[in-house]
């Protein structure tokens, strides 16, 4: 517990907490403290402009209007609600601390009035007086109430006494006549300490006795220190017990409060159940704390162990370079001393960085560990309207210190290895020109497993270098097989540690690797990932590439448009490779429009019907007859037409590379469309007249027969 000390402590005495008082920004200060550092503003300040309430503004209020409070120490002033105020010219002074106090305001009061007041009692506030948190130096004027707005933050009050007993002498027996001994038990019945001698002579366990239950001391110092839970009232009516706590607000209310009608429009519930409601919320960031202190501890522990890897190192590297140098005889001794100069600058600097990573990581640890100790004699408390009165600024400071230990920080800012090669082969005639070759091949890239994934025919994998490698790279080339075991081939070459493969066949196992290369030569392979193809082609409407009059629903599954004028629609997915089949049911077909159905290019024109451009390969049909259309040609005219109910099929085989349509199961008309050859994407366009629901992952109709591939198709 020695870790939560800093947080009982007082910022502006440097000594514990003696009666607390929470200010509005949520920070606390002993009540004796916050009378030394108030500083009186003057006269020409309009109280009713700038006056505010310790308890009458919501934290968030308050930090609404800090942009006109916040102060360095080179601050000449303080601000409040209303405005600005001068400071007053009497000079700060240091608390034990390091945190600025100002003493009260020319003129000085008389010497008793700087006795600490008796608790329960305050000597009068003058008016117009303005306090500024030590902390983080926001100012507030206060109201005639002075001091005795802000309220008394009791659960860290109880927190301070318990930690005080815990660092109490060990207990002694009260029954010993000379020279007490440790005591050993403690009668919750007699409420009385025993050593072992006095427990067997004056608390036998027999007749009555032993139905008393005793307990370790400890133990009974703290059910003898537990009190009944103290019953709270409300600032604003003193005889009146808080028993409701407002939302907007934060803070916790009595009956005449809400009579009063000052949170009628508030949203106000059951003190216990928000008591119970925060201290759950504390509790579950706890954890998220508590599991970034351990990694801390474990992460120190590596850094402890990289100081004394760096030394090894160091001192290998330094041997290594001496005999080197030494082969050289006198030629190079006039280098040697400038190498282990720079060797000795590297090392020290190496250690200076994890050093330095060391001590700030103890620290952030250190207060982590204290404001967890905290928060969790906190949650002990009994007092759900002292609890809540802090409870939201513990949670926030529990996510806050939480979010500072990030990735970044618990990763080692230096490496212990030192990555430089000495080059012995130069000539005599080069040695003024000697110096450290750092390049090496780079180290073999990691492959991220959590970004790697397919989708129907595509692939995307991710790598990176090693978490310690300084090694420079250039570029990273990507490697596939074709999905049946054979022999990999590269896919992509270039700078960027992430790509998407497309065009792969469905139903294959690809396997991938990656390499790193720079000017010294080309690095390992990664670690071969294999990675499953979709069996068969899911996909729905795809609404970033749609035009903007169409309307999607059902998951992307259902399309309709809002204009008269035909919109184009496509598919998520693109096929280069394999037999696919779709359908279409028509949920809605009014006054005979003419819908189309079939591929695009991912370039069509999405504002006229599909089929009008050369991207586009389509069916359009009405209520009585279809045509095939291609860069507006108009082909094959067919009877039969469709109405509410209809289901239209799209049939794409690139293995014969021939498209072909069916209207309710029945082939519509000859092969529509032969000679198709790269990626194409389902496509569709409608009117207003139109809505049509998409069915994908279908098995090939019984009556086609796909062909054999062709060999000569390629992965795009």
């Amino acid at each position: 517990m020695d870790e939560m000390e800093e947080e009982l402590k007082c910022p502006v005495c440097g000594s514990f907490y003696r009666e607390p008082i929470i200010l509005p920004c949520s920070h606390n200060i002993c009540l004796a403290c916050a009378r030394n550092i108030l500083v009186q503003t003057p006269d020409a300040e309009s109280p009713q402009s700038s006056r505010a309430s310790g308890s009458g503004v919501s934290d968030y209020d308050y930090l609404d209007l800090d942009k006109m409070s916040l102060y360095s120490e080179a601050d000449s002033g303080y601000g409040s609600y209303g405005g600005f105020i001068s400071a007053p010219t009497t000079p700060c002074q240091k608390s034990p601390n390091g945190v600025r106090v100002f003493p009260p305001s020319v003129p000085q009061p008389p010497p008793q009035q700087h006795l600490l007041p008796q608790p329960g009692s305050l000597p009068p506030i003058p008016r117009n007086s303005c306090i500024t948190c030590p902390q983080c130096h926001r100012s507030l004027i206060l109201d005639d109430r002075g001091l005795r707005g802000f309220p008394k933050n009791r659960v860290l009050e109880g927190v301070v006494d318990r930690y005080q007993q815990s660092k109490a002498a060990a207990l002694k027996c009260q029954l010993c006549e000379k020279s007490p001994k440790e005591a050993t038990v403690m009668c919750e019945q007699c409420d009385v300490f025993y050593c072992d001698p006095c427990r067997l002579r004056c608390h036998p366990p027999r007749g009555p006795l032993a139905k008393h239950r005793l307990v370790p001391p400890a133990q009974g110092r703290i059910s003898r220190r537990a009190s009944p839970r103290k019953i709270s009232t409300c600032t604003e009516h003193e005889l009146e017990n808080l028993s409701m706590y407002c939302v907007q607000c934060k803070m916790p209310v009595c009956y005449q409060c809400l009579e009063e009608g000052k949170h009628g429009t508030h949203e106000v519930k059951a003190l216990g159940a928000m008591w119970k409601l925060h201290k759950g919320q504390l509790s579950q960031a706890l954890n998220g704390l508590s599991d970034r202190a351990t990694e801390a501890k474990e992460f120190l522990v590596q850094l402890r162990n990289m100081v004394q890897h760096i030394q090894e190192n160091g001192v290998e590297f330094e041997a290594c370079l001496v005999a080197q140098c030494d082969a050289l005889i006198d030629a190079l001794n006039r280098r040697k001393a400038q190498l282990l100069s720079r060797v000795n600058k590297e090392h020290e600097h190496k250690l200076k960085v994890v050093r330095d990573q060391i001590s700030h990581c103890t620290v952030k640890l250190r207060q982590t560990t204290g404001l967890m100790e905290y928060c969790l004699e906190v949650i002990k408390e009994n007092d759900p309207s002292g609890f809540l009165q802090i409870s939201d600024a513990l949670i926030r400071r529990v996510h806050m210190t939480e979010g500072q230990w990030g990735k970044g920080t618990l990763t080692p800012r230096m490496t212990s290895d030192f990555d430089l090669t000495l080059d012995s082969g130069p000539l005599l005639q080069t040695i003024h020109q000697l110096d450290f070759v750092q390049m090496k091949v780079p180290a073999a890239p990691m492959l991220q497993l959590e970004e790697c994934c397919t989708q129907n025919n595509s692939a995307t994998l991710s790598w990176k270098q090693p978490p310690l490698s300084t090694i420079a790279v250039d570029g990273y080339i990507l490697e596939l097989d074709d999905g049946n075991g054979g022999p990999f081939r590269e896919v992509y070459v270039g700078t960027e540690t992430i790509c998407t493969v497309d065009g792969l066949h469905f139903n294959s196992t690809y396997k991938s690797r990656v390499k790193a290369f720079n000017a010294s030569g080309v690095g390992q392979y990664s670690k071969t990932l294999i990675m499953q193809t979709s069996e068969i082609a899911w996909f729905t409407f795809d609404p970033a590439s749609a035009h903007p009059d169409i309307i999607l629903s059902n998951d992307n599954l259902t399309v309709t448009c809002n204009s008269y004028d035909d919109r184009v629609v496509m598919g998520n997915s693109a096929f280069s490779r394999g037999v696919h089949y779709w359908e279409m049911t028509i949920d809605r077909y009014d006054n005979h429009p003419d819908p189309a159905f079939g591929i695009a290019r991912g370039d069509v024109l999405k504002d006229v019907m599909l089929g009008k451009d050369d991207k586009a390969w389509a069916m359009y049909v009405d209520n009585n007859r279809s045509w095939f259309m291609h860069n507006n040609s108009h082909t094959n005219r067919t009877d039969g037409g469709i109405s509410k109910g209809s289901t239209i099929g799209v049939l794409l085989d690139f293995t014969r590379r021939i498209l072909i349509f069916l209207i309710n199961d029945e082939q519509q008309g000859p092969v529509a469309f032969e000679g198709l050859e790269g990626v194409y994407y389902p496509a569709i366009s409608i009117n207003r007249n139109v809505q049509v629901t998409l069915h994908t992952g279908l098995p090939i109709p019984d009556f086609y027969t796909p062909g054999e591939a062709d060999p000569n198709g390629s992965v795009c």
